[in-house]
């Protein structure tokens, strides 16, 4: 066992001692040890109830005969640190959750690894960790929140941030938007919706590195529960078997993975983070591979905050297994892939089925033929930028518009709320990329005021940051090169033409090349924003919005 680097031998005397010291007796050592990171705060409410999930996972290692041993790492709430200077550090906290896990890892030599998190940067974080290990491990998410209700209404914290420019705009009374705050978010889990953190979940079962029903199971449900269990025996069966990360996570299963995103309408963020994840398995996952697999999977779910469903709603459908099942009825997906339950994706998908064909669409009548996610190129994003096309109004998928620059996603976010921005309009909100952030900002601030303020037809937002998974409308993020690189964003004026044709994927910046060769003779990078600590050390490392915004080598 990996674990007898530490506890086997007359050498490690010493070490067994200190073991004793923490109450573990000679049997337990004797077992396999597995390591349980639980990622448990009490500043996110994905995070809040995962001291129950770990005691499950616990019980379950107990029960199948290994000896559990609990750690943590941080955790960042990207909406609690919306739209402040702590937005700079949500991306940043993925690189330090991926670290952290490795290194208690590598010192504490454990069997197998149980990996709990739940919300935006954690998920994708410790599935890193996993894949740069490669010793046995299994995710067990904390599960999404259930929506909330106003009257008869669903609603969810997408709703709270458009209402604020609902109540800008006067189309909401202050005493309206009090009873969306009380309401929307009524307990524990990863907010309602398909945003970054459910997607990220769904994405850990379809890749195969969690168990059946992860993605989807309420947080407050019973079966939550049952699953962790489940996953504390499974990762028993995993040491036992020798089964690694990187036996699962092969080039076919990160295909799979990416054509589930295309069918559920992922956050773009899954953008960044599946490309990072495959980079710790060696296996390179360009743009362009998220635009061949949209163009052949059709969009099967219309999931907040594109459309209507919630995850309570997938998971009473059928959850991720029955997506797959749908998906695999025309070969877009391979079913020839090893998952965590120790048998293949065509072998989990013996007892899946549709139970809601209103939320998870046949094949023969998608919401779109295409994919959720779209990557567009041009003279404005030479190596890509992204958007959500499921979530983009007709009336937006082709728009020319006048830029409106502005150099910082809060004096946008300002504008918009002032009322400053008017229907024509293309908000360019630049060094806010990895690097010009530094961190990446989200964007779902000025992104929920264009809607709340009902601009959602008819003004498009595009930036080198990114967006929450929460966002909808025309709002096209990691433009890479980004602007503290130089990229061409850095170079718009006001006024400047700016079009939008998401159909064909193109971004352009309707300027002659003469005059973008002036403007770049002319141009200077800004100073950096932040000159000590771990995001000036972060924005030295990371590399482009375009390859997942990991570290150079």
């Amino acid at each position: 066992m990996r674990s007898d680097l530490m506890k086997k031998g007359i050498e490690k005397a010493p070490h067994r001692s200190l073991f004793k010291a923490m109450g573990y007796t000679r049997q337990e050592l004797e077992r396999p040890l597995i390591g349980v990171v639980n990622a448990a705060n009490e500043i996110i409410p994905g995070h809040i109830h995962l001291d129950t999930i770990a005691d499950a996972v616990k019980a379950g290692i107990r029960h199948a005969g290994g000896t559990p041993i609990e750690f943590s790492t941080i955790g960042v709430c990207d909406g609690i640190a919306m739209n402040h200077e702590g937005m700079r550090y949500s991306l940043a906290s993925r690189e330090l959750i991926a670290d952290s896990v490795e290194i208690m890892a590598m010192a504490h030599p454990f069997d197998g690894l149980v990996l709990i998190p739940n919300c935006d940067k954690i998920v994708p974080g410790m599935l890193m960790a996993a894949l740069r290990l490669n010793i046995p491990a299994i995710v067990v998410s904390g599960g999404p929140m259930l929506a909330g209700r106003v009257g008869k209404t669903p609603v969810d914290l997408i709703s709270v941030f458009e209402g604020v420019g609902a109540f800008r705009a006067g189309r909401m009374s202050a005493e309206e938007l009090e009873m969306l705050e009380e309401c929307a978010c009524p307990g524990c889990g990863s907010c309602a919706g398909m945003f970054t953190a459910n997607s990220m979940n769904c994405l850990s079962e379809a890749l195969g590195l969690a168990l059946p029903g992860n993605g989807t199971i309420p947080a407050v449900a019973a079966a939550r529960v049952r699953l962790a269990k489940q996953a504390g025996m499974q990762i028993m069966e995993l040491v036992r078997r020798g089964i690694l990360p990187r036996d699962i996570a092969t080039l076919e299963a990160f295909r799979n993975a990416v054509a589930v995103d295309m069918a559920l309408g992922c956050s773009t963020n899954t953008v960044l983070h599946v490309p990072a994840i495959a980079h710790e398995a060696g296996i390179d996952l360009p743009l362009d591979l998220f635009n061949a697999l949209s163009a052949r999977t059709p969009h099967l779910c219309s999931l907040r905050p594109g459309g209507s469903h919630f995850l309570e709603d997938l998971d009473a459908a059928g959850g991720v297994q029955a997506v797959l099942k749908e998906l695999s009825r025309n070969q877009l997906i391979s079913g020839d892939v090893l998952t965590v339950t120790g048998k293949t994706v065509a072998e989990n998908l013996q007892t899946a089925a549709v139970q809601d064909p209103t939320v998870i669409r046949p094949l023969e009548n998608p919401y779109h033929a295409q994919g959720g996610i779209a990557v567009l190129y041009g003279n404005l994003a030479p190596e890509g930028a992204v958007v959500k096309q499921s979530a983009v109004a007709p009336e937006m998928l082709q728009r020319t518009g006048r830029a409106r620059v502005f150099e910082s996603e809060s004096d946008a976010a300002g504008a918009i709320l002032d009322g400053a921005i008017e229907p024509g309009d293309v908000v360019v909100i630049r060094y806010e990329g990895p690097k010009g952030g530094p961190g990446m900002q989200e964007m779902l601030t000025p992104t929920a005021a264009i809607m709340g303020r009902g601009l959602g037809k008819d003004v498009a937002l595009i930036t080198d940051g990114r967006f929450s998974g929460g966002t909808q409308g025309a709002a096209i993020g990691h433009i890479s090169p980004e602007a503290a690189a130089g990229g061409p964003i850095a170079l718009i004026q006001e006024g400047d033409e700016i079009a939008i044709d998401i159909p064909n994927k193109k971004l352009e910046l309707r300027v002659d090349d003469a005059t973008l060769k002036e403007r770049r003779s002319r141009w200077q990078p800004p100073p950096p924003r932040i000159r000590t600590g771990y995001l000036a050390r972060y924005a030295r490392l990371v590399t482009s919005g375009a390859k997942g915004a990991v570290f150079s080598e």
